[in-house]
């Protein structure tokens, strides 16, 4: 498993936006992709934290942040019932959202931003994504709800060349969006 060097938010290159991706997919790609997932799975794991203090916990990771400016990304997060949701996503589009937004009470955090910024980012609270999973090698749909939501956003983003911190109110971080659900 390859440790990533992860791309910080000083770098142009997080800011470009990323090429879509041609098939057949080289196994270079698929190689890199499964190993953006392993890589989160390990995050997450508190004996390789351990061994490995300088790696952050992280739930998403698109190749931008591993110096690669390609439409992909991978999630991996485990849910308040206990159950892994895992996605290794190339050219993946939202194709709906809905108008209810939501937000982490406690703000966003990123594997590229080291500093931490302060407010609410509010995304849609249900987004339907468009795209390739290589893990069931097929064309998806999937709707994401809540969190996974929150993630997908995330990372799309990424593709974009926009941050997290783009989305905070710059006047007033804690601005409080009627009707709009904590998560």
């Amino acid at each position: 498993m390859e440790l990533f060097k992860i791309v910080k938010d000083n770098k142009p290159s997080l800011r470009a936006r990323s090429e879509q991706i041609t098939f057949p997919l080289s196994n270079e790609l698929k190689e890199t992709l499964l190993n953006m997932l392993e890589y989160l799975k390990l995050s997450q794991d508190d004996d390789f934290l351990d061994k490995h203090p300088n790696v952050r916990s992280g739930v998403g990771l698109a190749a931008p942040q591993i110096g690669i400016n390609k439409q992909m990304l991978a999630i991996y997060y485990v849910d308040e019932k206990n159950v892994a949701h895992q996605y290794c996503l190339i050219n993946p589009r939202i194709i709906s959202e809905s108008v209810k937004k939501c937000y982490l009470e406690n703000g966003e955090g990123c594997l590229s931003v080291d500093k931490e910024h302060q407010g609410y980012v509010y995304r849609a609270y249900k987004v339907t994504v468009k795209a390739f999973d290589l893990l069931v090698e097929k064309d998806v749909e999937y709707v994401f709800t809540g969190f996974g939501a929150i993630v997908a956003q995330h990372e799309i983003d990424h593709l974009k060349g926009i941050l997290f911190y783009d989305h905070i109110d710059k006047i007033n971080p804690f601005k409080k969006i009627p009707g709009s659900i904590v998560i």
